[in-house]
């Protein structure tokens, strides 16, 4: 990782300029980066690798700074913080994406990021946080925030259309492009996005409230930012034409036709997964501190019962007198956990796979004016030509949400605790805390690197030369994804990059322990940078 850090100059403004686009040009909409007059980069930046792939791409270079942090919290924060420059992020509250195409959606992960490097950066120093990091990259992330809020969120409902996301053609469709259907496209995993994103902008709010108590008022907004969101995705009653399956236990993307009809996409994928990420876990002493905001749960709650039912909020204390807020109740986690944890959908020997298993024997198939359009579960390489070929979020192992399922788990386990067990494997009649169903699949992601019974390793699958020449045998290659079935690298072979979060789960191994969480206040948990 330190290796793939490399200069990046790219003067858009200069670039558009040469092929005669102004900023008042009619073709301004059909060239690449036309919007995007003002970024001007001229920096060393974390590349997700520089051999195949050597420009930033923004949700990479946000996992990126997990791992680095380890090694340079103040590289991590220089990162972070550069992304959110005036010469970077768009005048309207956008990050940019990457060189091919800065407006393309990126998922919202980089509240996230920049609350976890403070927090490790905090737990380096004696307690002492860089609140001046986090209160600018709270700035500027309002105005992201209210970039997604104000483009993302066509009909003003708190579900959002985020498009590509990153994920490539996970969906049915191809999300950059318009539906062969019209109308549009609800989708499940850029709504549970935006209830992720609005739970970090929450977690960075009562940190600078604990410092200056006029950021109460933003814990209140991002409280209620997403639990109208997470109220969304999920309404009280039976609905037609909301994310949540009640039959199935599983969210989906919908599909809202231009007469106001709706249809859930059964496909089982990451997208009905994400949602356990957004997870936020509140120390007793931080509502203690807050008493304007605990009296508003209290009266949020009373107010909006249609709203809250079917969501966690924080007003019942859990293990330590933690408090929680969440997408799920107990019941719908259990439920979803139970697709998740089944080796026979999403539980690979080598993590969660992002396409359901159930997928290779019944593939979803939608026609529409005499087209078919299906989704098979490919645990390798894509079979499709969307994207150039490369789409490949239909069965294959990626490294980055794989973390933040970790990470979820671990923090459902501080509110939980023991007493809350679940069958690992499904079907299995082994039960386990949550977390040691984190720990569970931070063996498995592990696995990938490690020796097996053969004395191979997965992630190096038929290559005989990595395999059994000596020479080579223990240089390990971090690829940018691995086959969902025998844990084979696939793509890029030197994107270390987001695949080097692994470094957090094995540290994670030498520092928590379920007595961690049982015995310390969570902000001390948190701070060892494992959640």
């Amino acid at each position: 990782m330190l290796w793939s850090k490399q200069y990046f100059y790219y003067d858009v403004n200069q670039w558009l300029n040469e092929r005669n686009v102004t900023p008042w040009s009619d073709e301004r909409d059909n060239v690449r980066n036309g919007e995007w007059f003002h970024l001007y980069s001229k920096h060393i930046i974390s590349m997700p690798d520089k051999w195949e792939y050597p420009w930033f791409a923004a949700w990479d270079l946000a996992f990126h700074m997990l791992p680095l942090a380890m090694v340079d919290t103040d590289f991590a924060k220089s990162q972070l913080s550069l992304m959110l420059r005036t010469t970077y992020l768009h005048p309207n509250g956008q990050i940019p994406a990457y060189e091919w195409n800065f407006s393309d959606v990126n998922p919202p992960v980089h509240a996230y990021a920049i609350m976890q490097v403070y927090l490790m950066d905090k737990a380096r120093n004696q307690g002492q946080g860089d609140i001046d990091l986090l209160e600018h990259a709270f700035s500027k992330l309002l105005l992201n925030f209210t970039w997604w809020v104000n483009r993302k969120d066509r009909r003003g409902k708190n579900v959002f259309e985020g498009g590509f996301l990153g994920l490539d053609n996970i969906s049915v469709f191809d999300r950059s492009s318009p539906l062969p259907t019209g109308g549009c496209l609800e989708q499940a995993d850029g709504t549970a996005w935006m209830v992720f994103f609005s739970q970090q902008m929450l977690r960075i709010a009562i940190e600078l409230a604990m410092d200056n108590p006029q950021y109460e008022e933003y814990v209140t907004k991002f409280f209620e930012h997403t639990a109208w969101i997470a109220g969304a995705m999920d309404r009280v009653g039976i609905q037609q034409d909301e994310m949540w399956d009640e039959e199935d236990g599983f969210f989906y993307d919908v599909l809202r036709l231009p007469d106001g009809t709706a249809m859930r996409l059964k496909v089982r994928s990451l997208v009905g997964l994400l949602p356990l990420a957004a997870v936020a876990i509140f120390d007793a002493d931080d509502f203690a501190n807050l008493p304007n905001f605990r009296n508003y749960v209290d009266q949020f709650k009373l107010r909006h019962p249609h709203l809250t039912d079917n969501i966690h909020l924080p007003t019942q204390p859990g293990l330590a007198g933690r408090y929680m807020l969440s997408v799920f109740n107990e019941q719908k986690l259990r439920r979803v956990l139970a697709r998740m944890l089944d080796e026979t959908e999403f539980f690979s020997p080598y993590g969660i796979r992002s396409l359901s298993r159930y997928h290779r024997d019944h593939p979803f198939v939608f026609s529409h004016a005499g087209q078919e359009f299906r989704v098979d579960y490919l645990p390798a390489e894509s079979n499709t030509g969307m994207f150039g070929g490369n789409s490949n979020w239909r069965g294959p192992v990626w490294m980055p949400v794989n973390i933040l399922f970790i990470s979820a788990l671990r923090r459902l386990y501080a509110y939980y605790g023991d007493d809350f067990k679940v069958e690992c494997p499904t079907g299995s009649g082994q039960y386990m805390t949550l977390f040691e169903v984190a720990q569970e699949l931070g063996n498995r992601l592990t696995r990938l690197f490690l020796k097996n019974s053969k004395g191979e390793r997965p992630v190096f699958g038929a290559a005989q030369k990595f395999q059994t020449d000596p020479h080579w045998q223990d240089l390990i290659l971090f690829y940018e994804y691995f086959h969902g079935d025998i844990g084979a690298g696939i793509g890029a072979s030197h994107q270390t990059g987001w695949t080097g979060c692994i470094a957090q789960v094995i540290q994670a191994y030498g520092t928590l322990v379920p007595e961690v969480v049982e015995k310390l206040m969570y902000p001390t948990f948190v701070q060892t940078g494992s959640l």
